[in-house]
């Protein structure tokens, strides 16, 4: 599904279909396939006894926890609130296990998930987060299932254990065209990489194609942003409007 190598775009929900759903929850999700999104995009940390479960921020603010983190509650605890409540006019939610995710929308979509790790937790604790994801995901099954994360600790050690899901490292916005390719002239074992839409380029997208590799964009902002990851024909655009992407996409 992913690996078209520039011959079509797919588009993935970021978090799901957030313009009308709390991030990250099943309404969001189910949302995203309704709209027709080709994937969903999310997001794993482990609480603090160890569960996978679907979360983005550092912070839980949006709980009503603004100094901690996911990692301070056990999934039990985290079952007893509403993950969300700010998002008023929509149903209350508890936590989405990895678990349940890839079972609830492994069949209906692609799926990419990002790998949280945060520079307060140690590599054991990347190890233990990589080890479960693994498991829980278990075999590729024509790619259905791609892993990002901006860890390339978590990445290096994916690819040590020999999986054969494709693995991608996220770039944040302060890259050069230098540290991509030092990047993948490092880590060779990596698939491909996630750009920021404003970082890509003419070069670059040749580069990445010389390359071999998987190219996917985040971060579009404008209508401009979409007519540019599709005119680059990305192999894989998040966004936050999956509805105007498949339309300029001609869907």
């Amino acid at each position: 599904m992913a690996t078209n190598q520039g011959n079509h775009s797919y588009i993935y929900a970021h978090r799901g279909a957030t313009k009308y759903a709390a991030e990250n929850t099943r309404l969001a999700f189910n949302k995203a396939l309704k709209q027709k999104a080709e994937g969903i995009e999310t997001d794993v940390q482990l609480t603090k006894d160890k569960v996978p479960i679907i979360y983005h921020d550092r912070l839980m603010e949006q709980l009503g926890y603004p100094d901690n983190h996911i990692c301070d509650f056990t999934f039990t605890q985290l079952e007893q609130l509403n993950f969300s409540g700010y998002c008023h006019s929509v149903n209350a939610e508890g936590p989405i296990t990895l678990k349940e995710f890839i079972n609830s929308y492994r069949n209906k979509s692609g799926l990419l998930i990002e790998i949280k790790h945060r520079a307060w937790e140690d590599t054991s604790s990347a190890q233990i987060k990589i080890r479960k994801c693994l498991d829980i995901i278990g075999k590729a099954q024509n790619n259905d299932v791609v892993i990002s994360s901006f860890s390339i600790i978590c990445l290096e050690y994916a690819h040590q254990l020999s999986t054969q899901i494709p693995l991608i490292y996220n770039f944040r916005d302060a890259h050069s065209f230098f540290d991509v390719k030092n990047i993948l002239a490092r880590y060779r074992f990596l698939n491909g990489v996630c750009l920021p839409i404003h970082t890509l380029d003419t070069s670059l997208i040749h580069f990445l194609r010389n390359a071999n590799k998987l190219v996917l964009i985040y971060g579009d902002k404008t209508h401009r942003d979409i007519n540019k990851a599709l005119y680059f024909k990305v192999d894989i655009l998040i966004t936050d409007d999956c509805e105007t992407a498949l339309k300029k996409r001609g869907e």
